[in-house]
């Protein structure tokens, strides 16, 4: 694949000089070239956009950008990635993030930044285990499985982060696979146009202490009879040659059919702008940890008002009322003066 050249910059100018120090083989070698190639597409400039991590194999990303970037505390990339959104709207603002960083310690800032819909990307690599402290169990990882930190098996039910955050009313959500560059690229498209919070998760292979966990997905033997792929706007096939569908069950639950054992209208038509929920969380529930019948592509693409936009028009106004004063402001009308102490 070429580098695509757009305004003003190539893959080039988004790379940085530093070494990229991933295991060999890691998955996150292809999601940031993917992301390397997309960013000329966008129209913006590498000063113009800003990388926000917090811990993990998937946080030393920032370091690769030609941007400007942070690598921040452990699962409060999104807490501070929102500040920066909101006090800067002229800039690209994106999160990269782990199933460990994102859904255990950072799990309260990541649903609190999608209801609040701040205008930022966040890319969740998702590879079922803890990488960079080597190899305990994450909060992806699926019951029994055995790590060095639960060696008699995880006892734990696992996040579905694509329920979670259609869970938390996020505006965009998303799900690829590392390996697959153009299914990748595309979503990624998707999320960077959106305005509001796009969460993307990415199914991100770790050779060294989780390899093959997505080999279900990956394996040409076995992919199209469990991948569903999600289009807008088209009845929802796979399978080879689209021998299954998506259908409503007898309790109205999406549930699995044969395609020619159903008539037509009766295979659900999948519709990503739904201002209802409701269709694209069953959609993310028709996968178990097991991976079988796993959908991939765009689940919800909404708009509604952004949380910086809103708080930009808010202050806005308050400076009208206010008078500009912002200290009166944040006084408001119950506040005091405590009278200094008479000396002695």
């Amino acid at each position: 694949m070429t580098d695509t050249v757009s305004p003003g910059t190539t893959r080039k100018d988004w790379a940085s000089d530093q070494e990229v120090r991933w295991c060999p083989g890691c998955g996150d070698y292809s999601i940031l070239t993917a992301v390397q190639l997309l960013m000329p597409e966008l129209g913006v400039r590498p000063e113009q956009t800003v990388f926000v991590s917090g811990i993990g194999c998937s946080s030393r990303f920032p370091y690769y950008m030609n941007t400007y970037g942070m690598h921040s505390i452990h699962g409060r990339a999104p807490a501070i990635a929102s500040g920066l959104a909101a006090s800067r709207p002229d800039l690209s603002v994106w999160v990269v993030t782990g199933d460990g960083d994102a859904l255990s310690i950072g799990g309260n800032h990541l649903i609190h930044v999608l209801r609040r819909n701040v205008n930022l990307t966040i890319l969740l690599f998702n590879n079922r285990i803890y990488g960079l402290t080597k190899g305990q169990y994450s909060p992806t990882s699926e019951i029994g499985k055995i790590t060095k930190s639960t060696p008699m098996g995880s006892l734990d039910f696992p996040f579905n982060p694509v329920s979670l955050a259609l869970g938390a009313e996020a505006s965009f959500v998303a799900r690829t696979i590392d390996s697959d560059r153009a299914h990748l690229t595309s979503v990624l498209r998707a999320a960077a146009a959106h305005e509001g919070t796009a969460l993307v998760e990415i199914y991100q292979n770790c050779n060294i202490f989780n390899d093959g966990a997505f080999d279900l997905l990956k394996d040409p033997q076995t992919r199209d009879q469990w991948l569903i792929p999600l289009e807008h706007g088209e009845p929802i096939r796979f399978g080879p040659d689209g021998s299954r569908c998506v259908v409503i069950g007898q309790r109205g639950e999406l549930a699995i059919g044969t395609t020619s054992a159903v008539k037509p209208g009766d295979i659900v038509v999948h519709d990503a702008y739904a201002a209802d929920p409701s269709q694209a969380f069953a959609l993310s529930r028709l996968s178990g940890p097991d991976l079988r019948y796993t959908p991939v592509g765009v689940f919800r693409s909404v708009q509604r008002p952004t949380y910086d936009g809103l708080m930009a028009a808010q202050m806005a106004q308050a400076a009208l009322t206010q008078d500009a004063d912002l200290a009166a402001l944040l006084r408001g009308n119950d506040s005091w003066t405590v009278p200094a102490t008479p000396s002695a």
